[in-house]
């Protein structure tokens, strides 16, 4: 099977996979490749926080022209998957010479599916782009031709717990690969200082307490394919649910919206969290650390791409109040503005490139230590 991710994402998915227990796991670029069966299948889609989705490959051969790329889909027995009263989408991604239209390899591939049907039996199946039985993926590289069933269906950021949206949310999948490259592991106190929607805390929720990350999700692609168990899929469920933990220290997002918060409260409640998580309308930049122990804080400023603000204030004032106010703090966040960082003011112990939609970003770590850094380096030597 293959495991679609963001760009950046690829180390953190395969770690995930290996630990739920895939077999040779592979990395690419944006996706992962692994072996497991049709109950790893569900798995993996419950579970998986930094998929998009799961695709399952069913065949691979040369395409030279349209000709080709006809005969090597009908060479598919599609009867295995649908039949003729069933409907099915196909979806294209392509780098090719050969082709340079995706919606024409789409309607030949259309055509060679409902031909095949026609042929056998004189009727069709048709074409449902919203909720189709069967998901066809067609992947063209240069020359080659992989033909996959989508099992996911709607992309798996779509977790199934957010009705309200601020201007600029981040992506679930992003969020949650975000977390887990900062080493968020639900041991400790965590904020998000400019929460928006909540999306991050959410994530940070579902990660210290280990709920797998699309149980609140309506439906799988896979629940509409012939060969569906919904025995197996209670039972690979319930399994997951059955390791989930408690998460005993404190989660706190801030936003100085008041129309954010009340969507962010409303977003934890859906994903059933509000024991876990408080949220507060305030500034970050009048706010201070008040607890004792390390505070794990992970967030995105606005960018100045869809919010208008001094950026360069606005960073400036991230830099202070991070310097001044929040002591043994491991603060990170992920800004499209690579201009911005500059008037933070702090030097960042790290900096990883990744993509918010089509925005080159970085994600940036700032340890704001207890005291100086240097009686900390000092207490490290004696």
């Amino acid at each position: 099977m293959i495991a679609k991710t963001f760009f950046g994402l690829e180390e953190i998915l395969a770690k995930e996979l290996t630990q739920l227990g895939a077999q040779r796991v592979e990395m690419g670029t944006r996706m992962v490749s692994f072996y497991g069966d049709k109950g790893f299948m569900y798995k993996a889609n419950l579970a998986l926080r930094t998929a998009l989705k799961i695709l399952k490959p069913i065949k691979q051969f040369k395409v030279t022209d349209e000709r080709s790329l006809y005969t090597g889909i009908q060479s598919v027995d599609w009867s295995t998957f649908i039949n003729e009263n069933q409907t099915f989408v196909v979806d294209v991604t392509m780098y090719s010479d050969v082709f340079n239209n995706s919606q024409f390899v789409a309607l030949k591939a259309k055509d060679a599916v409902v031909d095949q049907f026609r042929e056998k039996t004189g009727k069709r199946p048709s074409i449902d782009k919203d909720f189709p039985d069967l998901k066809i993926n067609i992947h063209i590289d240069r020359e080659t031709c992989s033909i996959a069933l989508d099992s996911s269906g709607e992309s798996l950021h779509q977790r199934g717990y957010r009705s309200a949206t601020n201007i600029a949310p981040i992506n679930e999948v992003l969020a949650a690969g975000i977390l887990l490259l900062s080493g968020w592991d639900g041991k400790g106190d965590f904020m998000d200082p400019m929460c928006g929607s909540g999306t991050i805390l959410i994530e940070a929720a579902m990660i210290a307490c280990n709920i797998p990350a699309n149980v609140n999700r309506k439906e799988f692609a896979f629940e509409r394919w012939n060969d569906w168990d919904n025995d197996l899929f209670d039972k690979v469920l319930d399994s997951l649910l059955n390791k989930t933990r408690e998460y005993h220290y404190k989660m706190v997002g801030y936003d100085k919206a008041p129309s954010a918060v009340l969507k962010a409260k409303d977003n934890v409640e859906n994903a059933n969290l509000s024991e876990y998580i408080r949220i507060y309308n305030d500034n970050f930049f009048d706010s201070e650390k008040t607890s004792e122990g390390p505070l794990h804080m992970v967030f995105n400023p606005p960018y100045g791409e869809r919010l208008d603000i001094n950026l360069e204030r606005f960073y400036r004032e991230i830099g202070d109040t991070l310097k001044k106010k929040y002591p043994n703090t491991n603060a990170w966040f992920i800004t499209g503005n690579l201009e911005a960082l500059k008037f933070v003011g702090l030097k960042p112990s790290r900096k990883i490139k990744l993509f918010n939609g089509k925005l080159e970003s970085r994600l940036v770590k700032y340890e704001m230590y207890a005291g100086s850094k240097r009686t900390k380096f000092q207490q490290n030597d004696n």
